[in-house]
């Protein structure tokens, strides 16, 4: 059971919540690790053999960007940088290699607090693009959706100290992360609901799980194996074939 479950039900709630990861293929799409997230105490490793413990059938690392809460100090060489980024998926994977999880690449683009996971491109094109930090983000969000990347708006009514001021980007953007377990009030959830229903974009779930001692709650049950990261992203956009993790936190019209 997790260590830091103080409330009286908290092993029936991790118990009810296994058995409903049993239920389908269930990936967790926002995640951070230790080795380049500097608010994730927990390693890349450990948090793969905590996902597969807990029956999750794969795994999405989206470490924070340079441009977010990263550990990669700014003033190295950018293959260097991209090279120390990409550790926390590669452990990850790694470990999942040896233990039966699905791990896929992915980070999290942050603009003065407004962040969008990104999926679908690799570490070849981050390194073929060191000039990306320079971009706008609405020329981020361009490029990388022209480049194939899939762009999820995380989180977007989030109030918190480190957000400056709400901002949508419904044309530059393929889904909206409505369900977000970090988030501290469901009503940010609601919205971001709303939003996506309203701009008719795909809504996704996800943990924004940051370490080995909190029970996730969050991702996506799939009724079929997902064995790529493309497979994920046009699964996804065709809005069928899976479930939200989740998403009893709103009320769902």
């Amino acid at each position: 059971m997790l260590k830091k479950l103080f409330k009286p039900n908290a092993d029936k709630k991790e118990n009810a919540f296994r058995e409903e990861l049993q239920k389908g293929y269930c990936y967790e799409t926002h995640m951070h690790t230790a080795e380049s997230s500097a608010c994730a105490p927990s390693s890349a490793r450990s948090m793969a053999r905590f996902y597969k413990d807990l029956g999750y059938r794969g795994i999405i690392v989206t470490d924070h960007f340079f441009n977010g809460n990263t550990v990669i100090p700014s003033h190295l060489p950018w293959q260097q940088r991209v090279s120390l980024f990409c550790r926390g998926f590669e452990n990850a994977k790694l470990e999942g290699e040896s233990i039966g999880l699905q791990v896929f690449f992915g980070w999290e683009y942050c603009y003065h607090g407004t962040e969008f996971l990104t999926y679908g491109l690799t570490k070849e094109w981050l390194l073929s693009h060191p000039e990306v930090l320079s971009w706008g983000v609405e020329e981020y969000l361009e490029r990388v959706r022209e480049d194939g990347g899939f762009i999820i708006h995380a989180h977007p009514f989030r109030e918190a100290s480190y957000i400056w001021k709400t901002r949508l980007f419904p044309d530059h953007t393929d889904a909206v992360e409505a369900i977000n377990m970090r988030n501290p009030d469901t009503a940010f959830d609601q919205r971001a609901y709303n939003y996506a229903r309203e701009h008719g974009l795909v809504i996704t779930s996800g943990s924004d799980a940051h370490d080995t001692e909190t029970l996730p709650g969050g991702g996506m049950r799939f009724e079929n194996d997902i064995p790529s990261i493309e497979e994920f992203i046009e699964t996804v956009r065709l809005g069928k074939g899976y479930e939200l993790l989740g998403i009893n936190r709103i009320s769902v019209n």
